[in-house]
């Protein structure tokens, strides 16, 4: 009876033990950022995000969730980049209207996350390079050259309004009255910020009217040493020439 009884308290321990494994091996993954968009028409929701896992494991996504339509007319999708135990990096990516559930994240409720990319992290199959993020507020990869506010036939240099908001802020929800002007009138305006990666190539990050801007991923944004190299670029640069051509099409 010995043998039978210590059998089967080895049985259940073997259970319990590969059910925590499996329930560990679920939430195996830690969050470090998430973006919400379309293409390159994206912002980053990552403490929107925080706040809503406070208070919901599972929640339906869609432009009301995070208050901003960052690329009208489109499908959306929210993006959340996760490191798993190994140390390797992955996308997990929700349409519009699907249900995010956070179970399979570490410490979801508690919030305890969304650090960003370490100097290893990458979106898989490469793209957007991570960086610096879990390093301090200025540790981001992108440099800022300029910032321009407004349309592609009229807009103004906003480079050293966009400085006095990061010394104070490192996120803010940008409009007209951000910058204090409304450089073209009855048109939807965007804030185009163009920099400089870790390998010299330019790219632009834009934010359209109503979207928040999070500085996390600019280095030195806190500080404001940028923006100092007399840019002399123009509205389309660091953009794909498919998007310069639809916008060519949509001018005729």
């Amino acid at each position: 009876m010995d043998i039978v009884r210590t059998a089967k308290l080895s049985i259940a321990i073997m259970i319990f033990a590969g059910a925590s494994a499996v329930i560990s091996a679920a939430q195996a993954y830690t969050v470090l950022r998430a973006d919400y968009g379309a293409g390159d028409r994206r912002v980053d929701v990552t403490q929107q995000l925080r706040q809503i896992a406070r208070s919901n494991e599972r929640f339906r996504m869609g432009n009301s969730t995070f208050g901003t339509d960052p690329a009208p007319g489109q499908v959306k999708t929210l993006r959340i980049m996760a490191r798993g135990v190994y140390g390797k990096t992955r996308i997990f990516e929700y349409r519009e209207g699907e249900t995010v559930d956070g179970s399979q994240f570490s410490g979801w409720s508690g919030g305890n996350w969304g650090g960003g990319y370490d100097q290893a992290g990458a979106y898989p199959g490469g793209g957007y390079q991570g960086g610096g993020y879990g390093q301090g507020r200025d540790s981001g990869e992108f440099i800022i050259l300029s910032a321009q506010y407004g349309t592609s036939r009229r807009h103004v240099d906003v480079t050293n309004r966009l400085k006095e908001l990061a010394r104070s802020d490192r996120q803010f929800r940008m409009g007209n009255s951000t910058f204090g002007t409304d450089p073209d009138p009855g048109h939807e305006k965007a804030l185009r910020i163009y920099a400089r990666g870790p390998n010299g190539d330019q790219r632009m990050f834009e934010y359209r009217e109503g979207s928040v801007v999070d500085g996390a991923q600019f280095r030195g944004w806190g500080r404001g040493d940028w923006g100092n190299e007399g840019w002399r670029g123009n509205w389309d640069d660091g953009r794909d020439r498919d998007d310069r051509r639809r916008d060519d099409d949509d001018r005729r």
